[in-house]
């Protein structure tokens, strides 16, 4: 989330706080082409975040209904609702000061990832669904 550069974590664009930021000095198409960047970064996170950790183009459960939705409508979807929460967090958090980003990132962002990664982890151990288990 803080690595797409939108609010509350985008800390270059709030020194000048005119117009967009940094972005003052472009107009016209350099000034789309920034924006367009920025929304495909999101996009592409939002993508990568939905592959690691959402299960990618599988669906939630394994039941006959939803087994008969294409993986890729199912990707859209996730990916969907992941942009719905970049777009969330950005009307609903205030901008955080340099200190404070990296004091979450840290303390609260990377121990709540590895975490998860490691229940995720044990829980396709337990269940036997890795990949390539008979």
């Amino acid at each position: 989330l803080a690595e797409t550069n939108r609010a509350p974590f985008d800390l270059p664009e709030g020194e000048s706080e005119l117009v967009a930021g940094y972005f003052v000095e472009y107009s016209s198409m350099s000034f789309a082409l920034f924006f367009l960047g920025e929304y495909a970064n999101m996009i592409l996170m939002s993508g990568m975040t939905v592959t690691l950790f959402l299960g990618g183009w599988l669906p939630p459960f394994d039941i006959a209904p939803l087994n008969w939705i294409p993986g890729p409508i199912w990707f859209a979807i996730k990916v969907a609702l992941v942009l719905f929460v970049f777009l969330w967090v950005r009307a609903t958090t205030p901008r955080y000061r340099y200190d404070q980003l990296m004091r979450l990132g840290w303390k609260v962002f990377l121990p709540f990832t590895l975490i998860f990664v490691a229940i995720c982890g044990g829980v396709m151990l337990a269940f036997g669904l890795l990949p390539g288990a008979a």
